[in-house]
C-alpha cells in the first residue's frame, strides 16, 4: 500500500513562509488551494465575462498591451489575444530554473489567483494544481524580467506549459509538454479573456526565487554560528564577549540570538578555560569578538526580508484587478493599477544579498586567522603538522577569499537600477528578477566558506588535545568525522570541502543531534 502523499493546502492572505518552506523540502507534496476561494474566484470570473459582452473598453480584457493598450479587440479576438500575449512573451533566455523556485511560483501564482481578484476561471486554477501534483515541472529560463510589469517572460513560459505548448520536466527527462501531458493524462486548456494576462502580470517569479534563497541562506546563518564557536575554541579565543548583558544593552534580537547560542554550544569547553591565567592576549580581533553583532545583525536582515516577502506571497500582482461590486452594472469593477511593480521583492533580495555576503566576508576572516601562525595562538601553520612538507589549508583559505569576494560583488544592490522599456510605456522597473536569482549563487559561495571553515575549526580544536571542547562542539566534530578524516597530511582537499558542504545542506545540528534549539527566522 503507498504512502499517502503530505498535504498542503495555499489559504490566500493567510499562507506562511514555514508553509511555503515545505514546497522546497517535501518533493512528495500534494499542493492545493482552499476550496473556500472558490466563490470569489468565480464572482471575478463573471465580471471578466460580463466586460466582454459590454462596449467598454477595459484594458487586458478587450485591449492590447502595454503601448497597444489603445488598439481595441473585437470579442471574437479576446481568445487570440490571450494566446499571442503568451506566444510572443515567453521571449525568456539563460540558465533554466531549478524545480524547487518553478514549483514555489507555481504555488504562488495559486495564492494570488485565489484572492479572487484576476478574474480567471476555478478551471485555470486546476490546471496549475494538476502541473504540480502530476510532477510536469514547467522549463522556465532565468532570465528575461526587468521586475515590472511583472515577471512577464518567466511566467509566460510557465503559462504556455498550461496551453500545451513549450517544454517541461517529466519522469526526470526534458521533453516538449505535448507528450508528458498524454502519459500523464493531462489536458492542455485554452486561455479566455484576461486569462493570460493574469497569469504573467505578476512577482511570482522573482518572490519565488527569493523566498527558496531566503531558506537556504537562514540555514547556512544558522550554521556560521555553530562554525563561529568551532573557530572561536579553536584559536582559544575569549568568551567574555558572550556575556548576557553586553547583548542586552544594546537589544538587538539577533545579536542576543547569535550570543545565547554560542554560549550554549561552548559551555564546559576546557579549551577556554586553560588559558585564561597565561594568555597575554587583550581582546581577540573583530572576526572573533564581534561575531554576534555582525551575524546578528544579518539574521535582523533576512528576518525583514522575510517579513516582505510573506506579505508579498499572499499578494495579488496582476494588472489590472477585479473588483467584485454589486452596485456596478457589471457586478464589479475592472481597475488599472501597478501591483505588478516588484520594488519591495527587489529590497527584500538586497537585504538578502548584504546578509550572505557579510555572513561570509566574517567567516572568511576566521579562517584566515587560523590558518596564521601569527594570529591562532599557537596552532600550527595552515593546520598542518607538519608544515613545508605538507600544505595543509593554504590554498583552502585562499578559495575563502575568492569566494568572498565574489559575493562583495554580487552583493552590490539590483534594486537601485533601473531602465525605461516598452517604448518607455514602462519606464521604471524593480530588477527584482535577477536581485533574487543572483541569491542562489551566493549561498552556494557561502556554503562553501562555511564547509572550510568547519573543516580548519575542527582540525584546529583536535590540536588543542588533550584538552577537550564542549560536549556540543565535540558532537559536531564527531559527526564530521565519519564522512572526513582529520587531515594528517596533505590529499585531495575538494573531496573533503564537498562532502562537509553537502553535510550542512543536509543540516549540521542535526547530524550532530545538537540539542539546542537555533534561532528561528520567524
Amino acid at each position: 500500500m503507498s504512502k499517502p502523499m503530505d498535504q498542503l493546502v495555499l489559504v490566500p492572505g493567510k499562507t506562511t513562509l514555514e508553509d511555503l518552506f515545505r514546497i522546497v523540502t517535501c518533493d512528495d507534496l500534494h499542493i492545493s488551494l482552499d476550496r473556500q476561494c472558490r466563490p470569489a474566484v468565480d464572482r471575478a470570473a463573471d465580471v471578466v465575462a460580463a466586460v466582454v459582452k459590454a462596449d467598454d473598453a477595459v484594458y487586458g480584457v478587450n485591449t492590447g498591451f502595454g503601448k497597444l493598450s489603445s488598439v481595441r479587440i473585437a470579442a471574437d479576438d479576446t481568445a487570440a489575444l490571450q494566446r499571442n500575449l503568451i506566444m510572443s512573451h515567453c521571449a525568456g533566455v539563460g540558465e533554466t530554473t531549478d524545480h524547487h523556485t518553478v514549483r514555489m511560483m507555481m504555488g504562488l501564482k495559486l495564492l494570488s489567483l485565489g484572492r479572487g481578484a484576476s478574474g480567471v476561471r476555478w478551471a485555470l486554477i486546476e490546471s496549475i494544481e494538476t502541473l504540480l501534483n502530476k510532477g510536469i515541472t514547467p522549463v522556465v529560463p532565468s532570465q528575461g524580467s526587468v521586475g515590472a510589469s511583472g515577471d512577464l517572460a518567466p511566467l509566460a513560459h510557465f503559462a504556455a506549459v498550461l496551453m500545451g505548448e513549450s517544454e517541461v520536466f517529466y519522469n526526470g527527462t526534458r521533453q516538449p509538454s505535448g507528450p508528458a501531458f498524454k502519459a500523464a493524462g493531462v489536458q492542455a486548456i485554452d486561455l479566455i479573456a484576461k486569462e493570460g494576462l493574469a497569469l504573467i502580470n505578476g512577482t511570482q517569479f522573482s518572490t519565488a526565487a527569493a523566498i527558496v534563497a531566503l531558506q537556504t541562506s537562514w540555514q547556512l546563518t544558522t550554521t556560521a554560528i555553530i562554525t563561529s564557536a568551532m573557530s572561536t575554541d579553536a584559536i582559544m579565543g575569549s568568551t567574555a564577549p558572550l556575556q548576557p548583558a553586553i547583548h542586552l544593552l544594546r537589544g538587538h534580537r539577533g545579536q542576543i540570538d547569535v550570543a545565547s547560542t554560542m554560549r550554549m554550544l561552548m559551555a564546559g569547553s576546557e579549551i577556554r578555560d586553560s588559558h585564561r591565567e597565561e594568555d597575554t592576549r587583550v581582546q581577540d580581533p573583530y572576526c572573533i569578538r564581534c561575531q554576534p553583532q555582525v551575524t546578528g545583525a544579518c539574521m535582523e536582515l533576512l528576518r525583514q526580508a522575510a517579513s516582505t516577502l510573506q506579505t508579498e506571497a499572499n499578494a495579488v500582482t496582476d494588472n489590472p484587478l477585479v473588483i467584485a461590486d454589486d452596485k456596478h452594472p457589471n457586478g464589479g469593477q475592472v481597475l488599472s493599477g501597478g501591483n505588478f511593480h516588484a520594488e519591495p521583492v527587489a529590497f527584500a533580495a538586497d537585504q538578502i544579498a548584504l546578509a550572505v555576503a557579510e555572513v561570509g566576508a566574517i567567516a572568511q576572516r576566521r579562517v584566515a586567522l587560523m590558518v596564521d601562525p601569527a594570529l591562532s595562538f599557537d596552532l600550527p601553520p595552515f593546520l598542518t603538522a607538519e608544515p613545508g612538507l605538507n600544505s595543509g589549508f593554504i590554498v583552502a583559505e585562499i578559495t575563502t577569499a575568492a569566494l568572498m569576494s565574489e559575493n562583495k560583488h554580487l552583493a552590490n544592490p539590483c534594486s537601485t537600477d533601473s531602465t525605461p522599456t516598452s517604448a518607455n510605456q514602462e519606464d521604471h522597473v524593480s530588477m527584482a528578477a535577477h536581485g533574487a536569482v543572483r541569491l542562489a549563487r551566493m549561498n552556494k559561495n557561502l556554503l562553501h566558506i562555511l564547509a572550510i571553515e568547519l573543516l580548519c575549526a575542527a582540525r584546529g580544536i583536535e590540536f588543542r588535545s588533550p584538552l577537550k571542547t564542549s560536549d556540543a562542539l565535540a558532537a559536531v566534530i564527531s559527526a564530521l568525522r565519519t564522512e572526513v578524516a582529520t587531515l594528517e597530511e596533505d590529499r585531495y582537499m575538494a573531496t573533503d570541502i564537498a562532502t562537509a558542504a553537502n553535510m550542512i545542506l543536509n543540516g549540521l545540528a542535526q547530524r550532530a543531534k545538537l540539542n539546542i534549539d537555533m534561532p528561528a527566522l520567524a
